[in-house]
């Protein structure tokens, strides 16, 4: 069976790791690298899962009583928790960036839409479709 300090420095180097995603992360949501987000996105995932494993492997770790009587391994804990809780708080504002960036795109892909759709159609002599931009033609100067 695992020690729990080898447990407790494996959650905090993956606590670390996230903490670093989260930073690539914002990084790339600011200069907007869809395949960077996505990646990132997938190891993200994993990590969390793998915190999630570890954290269940220190519940059930029969020395669990020692967390709270051993200072050197309740300051572990306590780090892990604090990277934990500055991680969620990225998590969030990653997020919010990532929403705008969603709505930004969406007014635009409108935007455009409804530019394709200004189009006049009219027919020439022969039946033929002529299709123009409507869009600024009627200005006069």
């Amino acid at each position: 069976m695992e020690t729990l300090f080898s447990l407790l420095e494996f959650q905090l180097k993956n606590a670390d790791k996230l903490s670093d995603l989260l930073t690539k992360e914002k990084l790339a949501v600011a200069y907007r690298i869809s395949n960077d987000i996505e990646q990132l996105a997938k190891e993200k995932i994993t990590l969390i899962n793998q915190l999630k494993k570890t954290d269940n492997r220190i519940g059930a770790h029969p020395d669990i009583l020692t967390l709270t009587e051993d200072k050197y391994l309740k300051g572990i804990v306590e780090r892990i928790r604090t990277i934990i809780h500055d991680c969620k708080q990225a998590n969030l504002i990653n997020g919010e960036a990532l929403n705008r960036t969603k709505l930004s795109f969406n007014r635009l892909n409108s935007l455009i839409q409804q530019e394709q759709s200004n189009t006049g159609i009219t027919y020439n002599s022969i039946g033929q479709k002529n299709s123009r931009p409507t869009l600024g033609t009627n200005i006069k100067a």
